[in-house]
């Protein structure tokens, strides 16, 4: 879901302290204007972006942006769609990355049943030896979780967080799954899905999860609000998601805003 136009954020409010706590601003679809779309960000109140490595090539990357912008911290690492492709050195370059000072996650890492892009058992493996490393280089972790709800839970109930803990982003699980998963000392990350009118799970589950296990955040240039449906997504838009968490809960946006920052600096341990 990308285009290479601007985005329309008219109509959301400007909140005096707001997060993206995943997005992908290295990817191609923001070449042509990424200036523009950080300053749109800043400019609805937006304090701090975790831009999140999905292979070797993109966590530099976000490395780099994270290096040219003082708003910018990343994790790096091998997304499930990419483990089948990974060199075999892949866990001593992302402990080299993992080393700079703007680095404060390993992730995203997970396991993907719904495109199995990678071998099951090579996601695994992957995953496996990611969590390792984040529990070496204590870091929290970063988990992507599509159609495995299970054998994710297994593995982390078998192998162990880091003692950094970690976040489910783009929660797409029920409340049994959300429950579990800050019973065993995760963050919930609630993405542009929850404006979807026909998704009420996640909404139930923004509605209940802890306040402070409560992040938002786009997963830019990927799933954008419900009236934006088919176009690019970019961090100023998860006002929008502020919004609709907040009107669920029965508060403002502006509380869930600060809220969601400061769940996101404690989480990455960011001053």
């Amino acid at each position: 879901m990308s285009s290479t136009g601007g985005t329309n954020l008219s109509s959301a409010k400007v909140f005096p302290f707001l997060v993206d706590s995943h997005a992908h601003l290295d990817f191609n679809s923001f070449d042509g204007d990424r200036e523009k779309v950080l300053e749109r960000a800043e400019n609805r109140g937006l304090k701090l972006i975790i831009n999140i490595g999905c292979d070797l090539q993109s966590s530099q990357k976000s490395i780099q942006l994270a290096e040219k912008y003082p708003i910018i911290y990343t994790a790096v690492g091998i997304h499930p769609h990419e483990a089948a492709k990974v060199p075999s050195d892949y866990i001593k370059l992302l402990r080299e990355m993992s080393a700079h000072p703007k680095v404060v996650a390993i992730g995203e890492i997970g396991l993907d049943y719904f495109r199995n892009r990678s071998p099951r058992e090579r996601q695994k493996e992957v995953f496996r030896r990611q969590l390792q490393l984040a529990r070496e280089v204590n870091l929290p972790v970063v988990l992507h979780d599509r159609d495995a709800h299970e054998e994710m839970m297994s593995i982390l109930e078998t192998d162990g967080l880091p003692p950094a803990g970690g976040v489910m982003h783009c929660f797409s699980g029920d409340l049994s799954l959300a429950k579990k998963s800050v019973e065993m000392g995760l963050y919930i990350s609630i993405a542009g899905p929850v404006t979807y009118p026909k998704n009420k799970a996640l909404g139930q589950v923004a509605a209940t999860v802890p306040a402070d296990r409560l992040l938002i955040e786009t997963d830019a240039p990927f799933l954008p609000p419900a009236f934006m449906r088919g176009k690019r997504n970019e961090p100023g838009n998860v006002a929008f998601t502020a919004e609709k968490v907040a009107a669920l809960r029965g508060t403002t946006g502006e509380r869930i805003g600060r809220i969601c920052l400061e769940n996101t600096k404690r989480l990455f341990s960011i001053e």
